[in-house]
């Protein structure tokens, strides 16, 4: 929560705990009728803006299959130097993949809310719903847009300055992680580069990421690419090409020119190892 200049007041967004999606899903689909897998990647110390510290981030995708209906993923990160950052980066991944299903995404209509503290920072009183947030002002035909326009109408000083100096740092950010990413283009190769960029960005160039979450994915999977190709390098030399020649060919290659993505990379490395110390035995 933001404070005011003199303490009284707090700047709120609202919050709903990762259990009342798990509830919900329950009491909708049972147990049995949904299930859930993360996957978790931490990527290189990379400088913050805010305080110019050197930190890594975790990365945890959810993939949440409701049977009979679908599958959603998403992706929540956090800094590392958090001591939650795993838990809170989990929570994030659960809650905007439900989102993606209609689970909460009412909460995304929601604009900040100024409130009175006392002097322990607590709130005086709760805030109220909006009209549209209620099932009766919903089924009225009330509906957030209204409401926006509403409070837009009567913004603050600490409100106008605030999202202007988040989106400085946000874009400053951006531009920092688009250069490192393109960095990566001659470790990687011209075909893997491409291919984490079209498989995980959904773009030709990174310039291309307007979501600075979504960038810290990339680059992120790209520096675990990157140890893969350096993996790569040092076991491709201990394998002759006729042994060469079928590994590829059981995981549609015809080349090692020709991997653009890091599970297949994964893939042939460890078919590699497994030759090579078989031939070593031998």
């Amino acid at each position: 929560m933001a404070l005011g200049q003199d303490g009284r007041r707090g700047l709120i967004m609202p919050y709903a705990d990762q259990r009342a999606y798990i509830d919900r899903l329950n009491e909708i689909f049972t147990p049995a009728g949904w299930t859930r897998k993360y996957t978790v990647t931490t990527s290189s110390n990379f400088e913050r803006d805010d305080d110019k510290k050197l930190v890594a981030k975790v990365f945890v995708t959810c993939d949440l299959t409701i049977h009979g209906i679908g599958s959603h993923s998403a992706t929540g990160e956090e800094w590392t130097d958090d001591d939650h950052a795993g838990t809170s980066a989990e929570a994030q991944a659960f809650k905007r993949a439900c989102a993606c299903f209609g689970l909460g995404r009412y909460l995304y209509y929601f604009t900040e809310t100024w409130v009175d503290l006392n002097e322990r920072q607590q709130l005086l009183e709760e805030p109220q719903l909006a009209g549209w947030a209620t099932p009766e002002g919903w089924n009225q035909g009330i509906r957030p847009q209204a409401v926006s326009k509403d409070r837009e109408a009567k913004p603050t000083r600490r409100r106008k300055s605030a999202p202007n100096r988040r989106e400085h740092n946000v874009q400053g950010n951006a531009l920092k992680l688009i250069q490192q990413i393109e960095a990566m283009a001659e470790p990687l190769g011209k075909k893997l580069y491409r291919g984490l960029l079209k498989t995980i960005g959904h773009v030709w160039k990174p310039s291309d990421i307007r979501d600075t979450a979504l960038l810290e994915k990339v680059l992120a999977e790209m520096q675990i690419a990157e140890q893969e190709v350096i993996r790569l390098e040092t076991v491709r030399h201990t394998v002759n090409a006729e042994d060469l020649t079928p590994i590829l060919q059981s995981l549609n290659l015809k080349s090692l020119d020709q991997v653009d993505n890091l599970d297949v990379m994964r893939k042939l490395n460890l078919a590699l190892e497994q030759r090579s110390n078989g031939l070593g035995a031998a």
